[in-house]
């Protein structure tokens, strides 16, 4: 026998009644009633009561020992009486009657209370994380990432990949984020990189003539922090393909996605084939390429409604006329809702830094008209236009805004999530998948002006190579692809430029001339002189996966030691100074930015 333990305290039943047993964990919670003193004990697996009566010699060392002390107890299970047993914990049906205990770890007073429903601040979380970690819902989201990346990786075994490392120190390179760089001690004044991402090396392992790889790979990105973005450091589920085409990763995605979000989770996937969603056409309908489609709501484009001589909303012609577009979104049936409602839609906007959203209820009397402020300036075949564009119905209502595509995108997107949680639409007990696909290839930087590569520099474009018009380059679009649920994207992905002629030419067009690119990307554009297969692969962030399986709306949830938003480790003290000599041996010389005056 283990002599810490010979049952967790998730295993006695009443088979075990009688039997003489050994028990370690923490102290859960102490119930006092006088005569008999009630210890929860807990450890990975869960609790066992286990009481000790005032006539036992140890009963007042108990009696006055610190919560989350960590005991070893001797003793016997016994059989709970019937109006004690506690269905909400597998062992309920017994208790075990201590004979003697010792103290394993003591434990100093806790600094906040590990069974709470009261929340603390990051800092002291953080701080504290191995404690943090202790808490009941933390703890099964931090078992449950390690089941999930054990069942993916098994998923992945059974599609035919093979598992492959990639190095941790490499080169720096353009990826969209800022790289952490590691010094040089062999090489003074040169830098490693830690990896963005694998991009390069598995696109190597395909031009080594591996055919399917994969790799639940850490990622580090000097970037800030957001609710599903941990700073620092992160982890993907990297995969590569040789001689495929976009649809055959999407088949291994979706296949991998269905069987794991299904075993996981009691939640319903809205499509276990996943639409596919253009990139214009997501922005236009959606307001977003992150679309959460649990929520009906489209956004329409109405603008040619305001080029009409019958339409004297003057505002918004006037805007319209000067390049600003309109968009608008249908309610169905909202014609009994309070003006409230509709007010607090406007109020909302105009909080978001808008203009406001204009509104109006399609009604009926002896013709059409529109109820609500600015109705009126719509005459009845406008408004016939607008339903026969819109598929609004009357008893319908229409919110719509104008600015700039840009600002009406952003503006048109946040409304509609807000007015479908107002009228309960969104149905949280779905999953709802789909691919957002036919990116550009490029994009405008709106401060520089310059032409820069939308996603991944490494894809292919679509249409006859041979055939491209690159003197107008905003309009050819990539085999990339982005993966989203619920309104959270879990990865990009594309099919690879395996074509080094055609690599340089979309380089030169984003600004790198071809001794840039041969520096920057030696390793990759050397290797695809060397026979390349076509391939390509995508990467889903482990971490967003486990956030939407484990129904939590921070990725620090899921992360079992995360920075703080300020990319700090407050519980390890990183990172931190280094001292002289070290530097001096790196040949590095610190220059700190001034501080500022207060």
């Amino acid at each position: 026998m283990n002599k810490y333990r010979s049952h967790n305290c998730d295993e006695l039943r009443k088979k075990d009644i009688g039997k003489k047993v050994l028990l370690s964990g923490w102290i859960n919670k102490k119930r006092d009633h006088g005569n008999l003193l009630f210890i929860d004990l807990r450890d990975n697996y869960g609790i066992t009561q286990c009481i000790i009566d005032k006539e036992n010699s140890n009963f007042l060392t108990l009696e006055k020992i610190q919560l989350e002390t960590v005991i070893k107890v001797d003793g016997e299970v016994v059989s709970r009486s019937n109006e004690t047993i506690n269905k909400e914990i597998n062992t309920g049906e017994v208790e075990v009657i201590i004979k003697s205990f010792s103290v394993l770890g003591a434990c100093k007073e806790l600094p906040m209370p590990i069974f709470s429903d009261q929340e603390y601040s990051e800092e002291i979380r953080l701080r504290y994380r191995f404690l943090d970690l202790r808490r009941k819902k933390i703890h099964e989201n931090i078992i449950l990432r390690s089941k999930v990346i054990s069942f993916i990786r098994n998923e992945m075994s059974k599609l035919g990949f093979l598992e492959y490392q990639t190095p941790i120190l490499t080169s720096s390179s353009p990826e969209g984020a800022r790289d952490f760089l590691v010094p040089s001690r062999l090489n003074p004044g040169k830098f490693y990189a830690l990896p963005q991402a694998p991009q390069q090396f598995k696109q190597l392992i395909m031009v080594s003539g591996f055919d399917r790889y994969f790799q639940i790979a850490p990622c580090f990105r000097d970037e800030d922090a957001r609710a599903d973005r941990s700073p620092g450091e992160f982890y993907q589920l990297d995969l590569e393909m040789s001689f495929v085409e976009q649809e055959d990763i999407f088949n291994v995605v979706e296949t991998l996605l269905v069987n794991t979000f299904k075993n996981f989770s009691k939640k319903k996937l809205l499509n276990e084939k996943f639409p596919r969603i253009s990139f214009k056409d997501s922005m236009i309908r959606y307001g977003t390429d992150k679309p959460d489609l649990r929520n009906p709501l489209i956004i329409n484009d109405i603008t040619e409604i305001f080029l009409r001589d019958d339409v004297k909303f003057d505002i918004f012609k006037k805007l319209v006329k000067s390049g600003s577009k309109v968009r608008c979104i249908i309610t169905k049936n909202t014609k009994e809702k309070p003006r409230s409602f509709f007010d607090g839609i406007d109020k909302w906007a105009k909080d978001q830094g808008a203009s406001g959203m204009a509104y109006f209820t399609f009604e009926m009397n002896k013709e059409i008209s529109g109820k609500g402020p600015v109705g009126k300036f719509f005459s009845k075949d406008a408004l016939n236009e607008i339903m026969k564009k819109t598929g609004a119905k009357i008893g319908d209502s229409i919110f719509f805004a104008c600015s700039k595509e840009k600002h009406l995108e952003n503006i048109t997107s946040l409304a509609r999530n807000k007015i479908a949680r107002d009228l309960n639409l969104v149905d949280d007990n779905i999953f709802a998948f789909c691919w957002i696909v036919d990116y550009p290839m490029y994009e405008k930087d709106n401060e520089t002006k310059k032409i820069k590569f939308s996603h991944n520099p490494f894809s292919m474009p679509q249409g006859d190579i041979d055939n491209l018009n690159f003197d107008k380059p905003l309009e050819i679009l990539a085999y990339q692809y982005d993966i989203v649920c619920n309104g959270i994207e879990l990865s990009s992905g594309a099919i690879r430029n395996h074509v080094p002629e055609l690599m340089y030419k979309l380089f030169s067009i984003a600004g790198y001339d071809k001794n840039q690119v041969d520096e920057k990307f030696s390793g990759m554009i050397n290797a695809l002189n060397y026979g390349a297969p076509p391939h390509g692969g995508i990467a889903p962030g482990i971490d967003r996966i486990v956030m939407l399986l484990a129904n939590e709306k921070n990725i620090r949830e899921v992360t079992m030691f995360p920075m703080t938003q300020q990319a700090q480790d407050l519980m390890m003290g990183a990172p931190a100074p280094v001292d002289s000599e070290r530097l001096e041996e790196l040949h590095i010389r610190i220059s700190m930015p001034p501080t500022k005056e207060t």
